[in-house]
């Protein structure tokens, strides 16, 4: 049979390009100890991929195995990953892919862990290189059921949030399947720290389409390229639900010399139960010692 691929299960370049991979995965804090795998199709029927219980700092070509499409290791001295059935459910799905990256980069899987949604409309490289983050119902890893969680998502993205797992990304190459971890796990973080600073501003629909217009001439796919009248922000739940989940108090918080302390202690006593008493004598003391300072 005619076949584009040409067998690469021998080839030790892809897997010291999967362990250079693995380092960078495990140098960013995205796999700890034994975390994450990785895989890469060389073949029609071949995937290379990390083996089970290994760090992804530390492999070597060596280490790294192979499978067929339906998951039985055919090379390799040490056991594949149990999860690469979620890669191979990726790779029949989607021809186009040729690489998996798994792992759990801490602010994206903070969000799999609250299993609070990705927004979009927020940045323009997330707009344009990366579009819409679904996220997968939870399933115990390893088995076919939990590789079939993904499947749903496939057809309109690259980047999926595993709920309380990880992240999943893929594309034409392995250093393309990584990138996209690293613009999820920076997006995360920028969303986390801008949250804390007050709020997350959204673009408006004129700003959405121009970016939408770029990533078409950039050869870029997305799905509300095929959708009338599509709400092009669509995702409102991080808007909604979000703020309730981080700390109240803002960065730049009132000192005390400031009128507004006193009422953020009154606040404070009447939530504490202090009596009406008590909490009069308080602010009588605090005004009292302000217009001696003043006189």
């Amino acid at each position: 049979m005619n076949t584009p691929w040409n067998s690469g299960i021998n080839d030790r370049g892809l897997k010291e390009q999967i362990c250079e991979i693995g380092r960078r995965v495990y140098n960013k804090g995205f796999a700890a100890a034994n975390d994450g795998n990785i895989s890469i199709r060389v073949g029609e029927n071949e995937v290379l991929c990390s083996p089970t219980m290994i760090c992804k700092g530390f492999m070597q070509p060596e280490d790294i195995c192979a499978v067929d499409m339906e998951g039985n290791q055919i090379a390799g001295t040490r056991k594949r990953t149990s999860e690469v059935l979620l890669h191979l459910a990726i790779m029949k799905e989607r021809p186009d892919v040729k690489a998996v990256v798994h792992c759990h980069p801490p602010h994206a899987t903070a969000f799999a862990v609250a299993r609070e949604p990705i927004p979009q409309c927020v940045l323009p490289e997330v707009e344009v290189f990366m579009g819409e983050v679904p996220m997968a119902p939870y399933e115990t890893p390893g088995g076919q059921a939990f590789a079939e969680t993904v499947v749903p998502f496939l057809k309109s993205t690259n980047t999926i949030i595993l709920n309380s797992h990880g992240t999943v990304t893929f594309g034409k190459d392995l250093q393309d399947a990584y990138w996209k971890t690293e613009i999820l796990d920076a997006y995360c973080k920028i969303l986390l720290l801008a949250k804390q600073l007050g709020n997350v501003e959204y673009f408006s629909e004129q700003k959405t389409t121009e970016l939408l217009d770029l990533k078409k001439k950039l050869g870029f796919d997305d799905p509300r390229f095929h959708v009338e009248d599509c709400d092009l922000c669509g995702n409102s739940a991080f808007r909604d639900g979000y703020k309730q989940q981080l700390p109240q108090q803002k960065a730049f918080e009132q000192a005390p010399q400031y009128p507004g302390y006193l009422q953020s202690q009154a606040g404070s006593a009447t939530a504490t139960g202090g009596d009406t008493e008590q909490l009069v004598k308080m602010i009588t003391e605090q005004v009292m010692a302000a217009l001696g300072q003043t006189s």
